[in-house]
């Protein structure tokens, strides 16, 4: 079912608890698809969207994080009504991040949990040296390296040409992202995930997210790279589930 920027794969009008996932850069609320049947039966679990893409790939994709999380958050109030959580991988997560306070900063509901996934807020090399100014060739051999894109878009001239617009959006979005200096730290439990192996957000990087928050910051790192869920998504969605659980169990 699609409702504006939501697609709801298995509605649950009465549901106790609403998750929303965040796409990463480059890709869309289809990488989330196989993740909905692992979470709880009485969770509704929505997927968002993000301008540029599937459904709305004739709008042009937003090149600034609090621009967008200002966008969805205004769509997601009607869907505010119960207790929720945010989770993003990646561009995702700095966008849950933006959305959390911007709600903590307003007059909507805030978040009981907030999960971040492979990004972080402490300074990195795409800070130093923007990917979404490297040159055709450079970005896409990143892009394939990092793993998350199907191969073909890559390989194809045709479909990468296509492809390439919508990554730079997004990456702009990313590699200009920063914490707004002085932001008040978020009250709520957050769950901070991560792949042992991802050479870009390395598992320290990740500890950076304890000085935005004031409540309790559960960190899980797994095997594998900056997709580092593949594989094994009903491992990160139990984690996911039993973080939720106990947060709501918290009140924090």
């Amino acid at each position: 079912m699609h409702e504006g920027v939501l697609t709801r794969l298995r509605p649950v009008p009465d549901s106790r608890f609403r998750l929303f996932l965040l796409h990463h850069a480059g890709g869309s609320p289809l990488g989330y698809r196989p993740w909905v049947r692992h979470f709880p039966a009485d969770w509704d679990v929505c997927l968002v969207e993000a301008p540029g893409r599937g459904r709305s790939a004739n709008a042009e994709p937003y090149r600034d994080a609090a621009d967008l999380a200002g966008y969805l958050s205004e769509r997601l109030g009607h869907a505010l009504d119960r207790p929720f959580g945010l989770f993003g991988h990646s561009m995702g997560a700095l966008v849950a991040y933006e959305m959390a306070a911007r709600m903590a900063a307003g007059a909507a509901r805030e978040p009981s949990w907030l999960g971040v996934s492979a990004w972080s807020p402490e300074p990195g090399p795409e800070w130093e040296e923007p990917r979404h100014r490297l040159a055709s060739d450079r970005l896409r051999d990143g892009i394939a390296r990092m793993g998350g894109t199907p191969a073909a878009a890559l390989a194809d001239p045709a479909q990468w040409r296509l492809v390439e617009p919508l990554v730079r959006a997004d990456l702009e979005l990313v590699d200009t992202w920063r914490p707004s200096p002085g932001a008040e730290r978020l009250r709520l439990p957050l769950s901070a995930f991560g792949g042992e192996d991802d050479p870009g957000m390395p598992p320290r990087r990740m500890d950076a997210w304890h000085d935005h928050v004031h409540g309790p910051v559960r960190r899980h790192t797994l095997p594998g790279g900056h997709f580092y869920f593949v594989g094994r998504i009903d491992d990160v969605a139990g984690r996911i589930t039993r973080d939720v659980r106990s947060a709501l169990a918290a009140g924090v």
